[in-house]
């Protein structure tokens, strides 16, 4: 049986404002696990001020962290000229509505802007920094959560495509390229979250991890990409890859979940880019299956007690990425079975339902549920309070 008894706590909570015998009530507001999905739509949308309303409530009524693209060759495609007013536009417009953010990737040896080819290893290791830490510092307060390295392992022989970046990892080494991401990024703000993210669930990046760690780097969280375009990794496999990377003690970061809800991508596909084709259809079959992998892989994960967040990549069909039907959405709008069983974990059996309380003689009342912000309603006003997931604790909420 999944048990998740780790997620919730409690909280003894004396109500100023409220006397003996008042009833309030209290209702959950928020998760303090992160249920995250990537804002590119929607700050494409904000940008052109053309915010789908229908798009944006399903987007919001699901996740509460959003992922914002800040690939270099994008975020900056004249040197000197980033576009920062834009992306400082839409990350207020989630930040605004409540919704935590992340900003993908600092470092990445794909979409590195080619006005940097050409230059030598000190001139590329320069401007990498420079562009570190503007964004960084720029955003601090904002997006104070990173993927600060992107796919280091294969960094230093990357050959796919010529970037400035690979050359300059193969120079120092993927630690150093780690610790290069790590470092300047602290550096221009000691609040930042730091996330090394990867695709390749080996050991070969787990090596990576605990030879950055002997090196001294200080990691705040290790990312686990999953997209699964041939097909749910399945309990036994996910396990292996949560126990393997759980050994390491840090927070883990599912940050790119896909499933998808047609035609699965052959096995023999080893590089997913490698599968590209002109039509590639949600099918009624697939979403069932997608709806039963949803349930299943998001239960796994927030079972485990030590990742704390899930990231899915994308909502809508027709914007997801390789052309799969991995939306949640379909093109037209409408809602797949995924997005009914998944709003029916996080807003319903991961959600507590609001209960009234009778305040003691004592002026308390008990707060328990899954870790997150709680409002106490009552006939004086309201206050929040903050239960964190396996506490047991006390605190004072003033109705005002």
């Amino acid at each position: 049986m999944t048990t998740y008894g780790h997620r919730t706590g409690r909280l003894d909570v004396r109500v100023n404002g409220a006397r003996p015998g008042d009833r309030v009530v209290v209702s959950q507001a928020s998760h303090q696990f992160a249920f995250g999905n990537i804002g590119f739509e929607l700050l494409d949308a904000v940008t052109a001020g053309a915010v789908d309303e229908a798009f944006a409530r399903d987007w919001l009524a699901l996740f509460n962290q959003a992922t914002l693209p800040f690939y270099w060759r994008q975020f900056e495609p004249t040197e000197g000229a980033p576009n920062t007013d834009p992306m400082m536009d839409g990350a207020r417009w989630f930040a605004d509505r409540g919704v935590r953010l992340k900003g993908h990737p600092l470092v990445w040896h794909t979409l590195a802007p080619q006005w940097l080819l050409g230059r030598s290893a000190g001139e590329v290791e320069r401007a990498l920094r420079e562009r570190i830490t503007r964004d960084v510092t720029r955003f601090a307060g904002l997006v104070d959560e990173w993927d600060a390295i992107n796919e280091a392992v294969i960094m230093p022989r990357f050959v796919a495509e010529a970037n400035a970046i690979t050359p300059l990892a193969a120079n120092v080494g993927s630690v150093e390229m780690v610790r290069l991401a790590f470092e300047t990024a602290r550096a221009a703000n000691d609040r930042a979250k730091l996330v090394l993210n990867d695709f390749l669930l080996t050991d070969e990046y787990a090596r990576l991890i605990a030879d950055c760690l002997d090196a001294g780097i200080d990691i705040d969280a290790i990312g686990l990409q999953t997209h699964m375009h041939q097909g749910f990794r399945g309990e036994d496999e996910l396990g292996q890859i949560l126990e393997q990377f759980g050994t390491f003690g840090l927070p883990l970061q599912l940050t790119e979940t896909t499933l998808v809800s047609g035609d699965l991508m052959p096995e023999h596909i080893d590089d997913l880019n490698d599968y590209q084709v002109e039509h590639w259809p949600s099918t009624p079959e697939g979403e069932e299956r997608q709806a039963d992998d949803i349930a299943r892989h998001y239960r796994m994960c927030v079972a485990h007690p030590l990742v704390e967040s899930v990231t899915y990549w994308g909502l809508q069909d027709g914007a997801m990425w390789l052309g799969a039907p991995g939306g949640l959405v379909r093109a037209d709008g409408t809602r797949k079975p995924a997005y009914d069983t998944l709003e029916g974990l996080i807003r319903g059996e991961w959600w507590v339902a609001p209960t009234e309380h009778v305040v003691g003689v004592d002026g308390r009342i008990p707060v328990s549920g899954w870790g997150g912000c709680y409002r106490i309603e009552g006939p004086a006003g309201s206050a929040k309070v903050t239960v964190e997931a396996g506490q047991s604790a006390t605190a004072t909420a003033t109705l005002v």
